[in-house]
C-alpha cells in the first residue's frame, strides 16, 4: 500500500515523498518582488516532496491583490531566481503557480486604474486586499468588464509566455496553471459567472475552451513533463459556481487526458473549509475515472483538510499525492512532524497576509 513517504515519479522529477506544499497566498512581496525573506521561507519547506509556490501574476492585469508576486518584469524573474536557488540548495523542488485573477481585483491594482477583466461584467461578491498608507486590509472587488473574444489569445499567449519565464529564468522545475478558485479560468467554466454568447460561453465546451487552449499553449511551451493544473469543482470560492459542475469537469478532464501532464491537482469541497458543500454533491472517483478512461497518466494530486490519517487513506483510494496548506504554514518541518507523528505548531491567523517574519519563518522546528 502506498504511503506518504514513498518515492513518486511526477512528470520529470523524482520526488522523495507524496507530500506537497499548497500554495499559500500571504502578501510579503511588495511591488509584486519576491523577497529574501521569501527565499528563507521557501528553502524551510524543502523537505515536502514538492512545493508549490504562492499564486504569482502572469502580467500587471493578473494582479489581484496587494502585495504579491508576479512573473512579468525582469526583476521579479530575478528575485524568484534567488528563491529557488535556496530551495535547490537544501534539495527540494518547486513549481510555480501561473495566476490569473479575473474579476477578483481591484481598480488601484490594475494598469491606469482600469476595471479588473472577466468572462461577463458581473462583480464578484468577495473581498481583495490592499495596501494604503503602509496599512493592509480587505476590500470589495471593483466592478470589471467583459473581455472581448479578440482579446483571449492575448491572455493565452500571457501563460505562454509565463510558463517559459518561469522555468528558464526564474528556475523553477516546473509550472502549475491555477484553473481553480474562483479566478479568471475558473470564472470562465462557470455558468455563475460566465453569461457569455460567443464561442467561449453558453455550452461546456465553449465554457472550457480558454482554459483547454491555456494548456495546450503551455504545454507545447514548456512540455507536459512540467505542467500541472488545480482546479476546484465545487468552492463557492470567490462568489463562483456552476449549475451543473460534474459533466463540466469531466469533460475538461477528458480533454486534459491526451497532453501528458505532470500532475492534476483537485480541491475537494471548500477551498479551506468542508470537503461536503452543501447543496453541491460531486463525485471525485467518477472524475478520476473518467480521466484515466479518456487515457489520462498524470499523478493524481488530492487537497483540503487533510491530515495523516486521512491522507494515507486517500493514497490507498488512488490518490497519488496530496497537499497540505495551512499546516505547512506553521510546521516548515511537516514530513518530519508526520513521519514521527509529532504535534503541529498552531497557526498565527493574524499573521497570515501581510508583515514580515513573524508568522512567517521564526515558526519552530522539531528539535
Amino acid at each position: 500500500m502506498k504511503s506518504l513517504f514513498d518515492p513518486v515519479q511526477v512528470g520529470s522529477l523524482h520526488l522523495p515523498n507524496r507530500i506537497v506544499m499548497a500554495p499559500l497566498t500571504r502578501n510579503r512581496a511588495p511591488q509584486a518582488i519576491p523577497t529574501p525573506l521569501m527565499a528563507e521561507y521557501y528553502a524551510q519547506r524543502a523537505s515536502a516532496g514538492l512545493l508549490i509556490s504562492e499564486a504569482t501574476a502572469i502580467t500587471h492585469q493578473g494582479q489581484g491583490y496587494a502585495d504579491v508576486p508576479g512573473l512579468y518584469g525582469t526583476e521579479q524573474l530575478d528575485a524568484w531566481k534567488r528563491v529557488t536557488d535556496a530551495v535547490h540548495a537544501k534539495g527540494g523542488r518547486i513549481y510555480c503557480q501561473l495566476w490569473h485573477v479575473g474579476r477578483v481585483s481591484h481598480v488601484d491594482l490594475q494598469p491606469d486604474g482600469g476595471k479588473p477583466v472577466a468572462p461577463s461584467a458581473i462583480t464578484a461578491k468577495t473581498k481583495t486586499y490592499l495596501v494604503k498608507d503602509g496599512q493592509g486590509g480587505f476590500a470589495a472587488t471593483s466592478e470589471p468588464r467583459a473581455l472581448d473574444a479578440g482579446e483571449l489569445p492575448g491572455i493565452v499567449q500571457d501563460f505562454r509566455h509565463a510558463a517559459r519565464n518561469a522555468i528558464t529564468s526564474a528556475g523553477f522545475d516546473g509550472v502549475e496553471v491555477h484553473g481553480a478558485n474562483g479566478y479568471l479560468l475558473d470564472q470562465f467554466l462557470k455558468t455563475g459567472s460566465n453569461e457569455r454568447r460567443d464561442d467561449y460561453g453558453g455550452s461546456i465546451e465553449n465554457r472550457a475552451r480558454l482554459l483547454l487552449e491555456v494548456m495546450r499553449a503551455v504545454v507545447g511551451e514548456v512540455g507536459g513533463h512540467r505542467v500541472g493544473l488545480r482546479l476546484s469543482p465545487v468552492t463557492p470560492a470567490n462568489d463562483v459556481v456552476d449549475a451543473d459542475p460534474q459533466p463540466l469537469f469531466e469533460y475538461v478532464v477528458k480533454q486534459l487526458a491526451p497532453l501528458g501532464l505532470a500532475y492534476i491537482h483537485i480541491i475537494e469541497g471548500a477551498t479551506g473549509g468542508p470537503r461536503e458543500v452543501d447543496g453541491r454533491p460531486f463525485d471525485y472517483a467518477a472524475l478520476r475515472k473518467a480521466y484515466r478512461d479518456a487515457g489520462g497518466k498524470a499523478t493524481w494530486m488530492v487537497n483540503n483538510g487533510y491530515d495523516k490519517a486521512l491522507a494515507e487513506r486517500a493514497l490507498a483510494s488512488d490518490a497519488d499525492l496530496v497537499a497540505f496548506g495551512r499546516p505547512y504554514i506553521a510546521n516548515p518541518d511537516l514530513v518530519e512532524r508526520l513521519r514521527a507523528n509529532a504535534p503541529l505548531n498552531e497557526v498565527e491567523k493574524t499573521t497570515l497576509y501581510g508583515g514580515g517574519a513573524k508568522g512567517y519563518t521564526d515558526y519552530p522546528a522539531l528539535k
